[in-house]
């Protein structure tokens, strides 16, 4: 058995036409570990909770996720967290016969939305829909890490 691997792509969202009439799902992160090579994230999503462990990487990367309870998450986040949380908002898109993530960012990134698709394969074509604009996979800058962060 292998390690499991995320592989996926963000782009910014450049207009609101991906907006359907479901409220989405309100997400806190904050994160116990930021670094280059490791991320130990952790997550209350709407009444569960998660903890992740990620490896280095942008595009694909080592991902171990696993559901805590929601108490869990909030004393983490509340407690041992590095400074600076993430609060969003996640919608689920269908665009292509898939399934995209729209995260609509609160609080100090108020007004950043971004969009992310999962693949099987990091060289996969993806019929990206008219809504996203510039892809920002490999900017840093726009990973959660880096966005709680600062």
């Amino acid at each position: 058995m292998g390690v499991p691997v995320e592989i996926e792509r963000t782009f910014l969202v450049t207009d609101p036409s991906w907006r359907g009439d479901a409220p989405g799902t309100p997400i806190r992160q904050g994160y116990l570990l930021r670094a280059v090579e490791r991320t130990v994230r952790v997550r209350r999503i709407g009444d569960a909770g998660a903890i992740t462990v990620k490896g280095p990487g942008l595009r694909v990367r080592a991902e171990f996720e696993y559901p805590i309870p929601a108490a869990d998450a909030d004393a983490l986040l509340d407690t041992l967290c590095e400074p600076g949380t993430i609060d969003k908002v996640r919608h689920t898109v269908d665009h292509g016969g898939r399934r995209w993530t729209v995260d609509e960012f609160c609080g100090r990134h108020n007004g950043l939305v971004l969009a992310e698709i999962e693949l099987d394969d990091p060289d996969e074509t993806v019929d990206l829909p008219p809504w996203v604009g510039e892809e920002v996979t490999d900017d840093p800058a726009f990973s959660n890490a880096a966005l709680s962060a600062r």
